[in-house]
């Protein structure tokens, strides 16, 4: 049978039960109430009984029917009161419960104990009247007792019994029962009704799923939460945390037993921004902040229900996972790049030298033959001399290149020396930095100057510092830009793109602690510092303040 039970629909298992937790609450409900009306009928009938009696044996001329004997009088006035009370009997015996008064004259003259057992030694004795059930000669009856008092001395000189028959009672309690076993039903046949109605919207709620498949599901999902390597944090609308998987714990750096799961996520992340996120209901992807010490890349989402928020889903990931990739495709581009200058370069040079060979002009054709390699000679002998990382080396001939390509010329001071840069300093964002700052250099000088622009670089590694200068021969800066300059999508170049470049290089160089600046030259042309101190303090482990 449980078997059988289980493998019904998630909406009948719920009709049965809610019927049958209706059907029991409704059956003791009803059991209930039939019994108290049945004890409350019952207390009724006693408590008429009794007043009844009660009223006889005040009666004068019970009182004198009582002290006189006089039984015909008393059999006369015991069978109207009956009638007018619609009594099942009344009975009146002496002080020693004698009858005097009997609806069958053949009990006259004997004791009342003969009939119910009761010897009304309550009444006459001490004078109490009382309530009792009994079935006696004129069937089962609900009596009531009192005592006859006269009240000349307050001498008990006989009781009075009066009696109503519990076949009116039961005729009365099942009328009521009837109604009660009506209502009973209608109760019951709303309550499947209202089983009916919820179980449906239940069922709706839950999209037409059977519990199995919701548990299958949520086995499902909590896999696929546990297997994804970014780190998942959810809050619901009051900013309590309420799915969380194990990656966002090793990513935040957290213990393996921490349960966030009930914990507001501002005591477990106090610089998140997803409050902000709750409160706007707009998306936030791919942006980089700090969470925990950690420089990472966050995706923000809100959840929604019909148009209200009900919370936000965060998935970030750590921004070194990614340096890695960014490392290899910035060597590759770089490598990409010097290459390609070099073969469109040398493409150029040697289709010249080819044309001045078969001019006849063979000492020109030697003569540029020697000032191209003596020019890259004397750039790759500074390079290996003053710059030992390979990374920087690569990216600064890789941009003298391009200046080459481009029409114009990087010169590299002759004294530049750079070699005593960090190990921990991530080169993959130093050369990014640098390179960003070159490219805007050639690309203000030649579209201030055309072929020709000189650009200059110079770097040193003496002192406490790493410096960085960078002189264009552009348009120059505007004092009122200087600073906004370096904000995300603000740029100076003609077509408004990007905006971009500036902004990460200010960003990778003061979370390492160090700072960028801008001056204008005269008479034209700009000059960038980067100035990175050689002891960061593990500064790229820290949240920029």
């Amino acid at each position: 049978m449980a078997f059988s039970y289980r493998k019904l629909k998630l909406k009948t298992r719920m009709i049965i039960v809610l019927g049958l937790v209706s059907a029991l609450q409704t059956g003791l409900i009803g059991a209930f109430a039939g019994y108290y009306l049945s004890e409350s009928l019952y207390d009724q009938i006693g408590q008429r009984a009794l007043m009844v009696a009660k009223t006889v044996a005040a009666m004068p001329s019970v009182i004198d029917g009582v002290r006189s004997r006089d039984t015909e009088a008393l059999m006369v006035l015991s069978k109207r009161v009956a009638a007018t009370n619609e009594a099942l009997f009344i009975v009146i015996g002496d002080h020693q419960a004698i009858r005097l008064a009997h609806p069958d004259p053949r009990r006259l003259g004997k004791s009342m104990a003969d009939d119910d057992g009761d010897d009304g030694l309550l009444a006459l004795r001490d004078g109490q009247g009382y309530v009792a059930k009994a079935l006696g000669s004129m069937g089962l009856s609900m009596r009531g007792k009192a005592p006859i008092v006269d009240i000349s001395n307050g001498e008990i000189i006989g009781i009075v019994s009066v009696g109503y028959s519990l076949d009116q009672v039961f005729t009365t309690i099942q009328r009521y029962n009837m109604v009660l076993y009506s209502v009973m039903g209608l109760m019951l046949l709303g309550s499947v009704i209202a089983a009916i109605v919820i179980a449906g919207r239940f069922k709706r709620a839950i999209f037409g799923l059977e519990p199995e498949e919701i548990a299958a599901l949520f086995q499902e999902r909590d896999a696929t939460l546990q297997s994804v390597r970014e780190g998942i944090i959810a809050i619901n609308r009051d900013g309590v945390i309420t799915t969380f998987n194990r990656t966002a714990i090793e990513t935040l750096g957290l213990e393996p037993a921490t349960r966030l799961a009930g914990q507001p996520i501002s005591s477990v992340l106090p610089e998140n921004d997803l409050m902000s996120v709750l409160e706007s209901g707009e998306p936030d992807f791919d942006k980089e902040i700090w969470l925990q010490g950690r420089q990472m890349i966050v995706n923000r989402l809100p959840v929604k229900q019909g148009s209200e928020i009900i919370g936000v889903v965060a998935s970030f990931r750590l921004r070194d996972e990614l340096d890695q990739v960014s490392r290899q495709l910035t060597r590759i581009q770089q490598y990409a790049d010097t290459l390609r200058s070099q073969t469109h370069e040398y493409s150029n040079k040697l289709h010249t030298i080819a044309g001045l060979i078969q001019i006849g002009a063979n000492d020109e054709a030697l003569a540029l033959i020697g000032s191209e390699v003596s020019d890259h000679q004397a750039l790759i002998h500074l390079l290996l001399d003053s710059v030992p990382d390979p990374v920087l080396a690569g990216c600064l001939l890789g941009k003298y290149n391009r200046a080459r390509e481009m029409g114009l010329k990087l010169v590299i001071d002759p004294g530049s020396q750079m070699a005593d840069v960090p190990p921990e300093l991530p080169r993959d964002q130093l050369v990014s930095a640098l390179g960003n700052v070159i490219d805007n250099a050639l690309e203000a000088t030649r579209f201030q100057c055309g072929e020709g622009g000189i650009v200059h670089l110079s770097m040193t590694d003496l002192g406490n510092d790493l410096i960085f200068e960078i002189e264009d021969q552009g348009p120059g800066v505007e004092p009122a830009q200087q600073e906004r300059i370096f904000e995300r999508g603000v740029t100076n170049k003609p077509d408004g793109d990007h905006g971009i470049g500036l902004y990460l290089v200010r960003q990778f160089v003061e979370r390492w602690g160090g700072s960028v600046t801008i001056e204008n030259l005269q008479p034209a042309g700009s000059r960038f510092t980067l100035y990175l101190p050689k002891l960061s303090l593990s500064k790229l482990s820290q949240p920029n303040r």
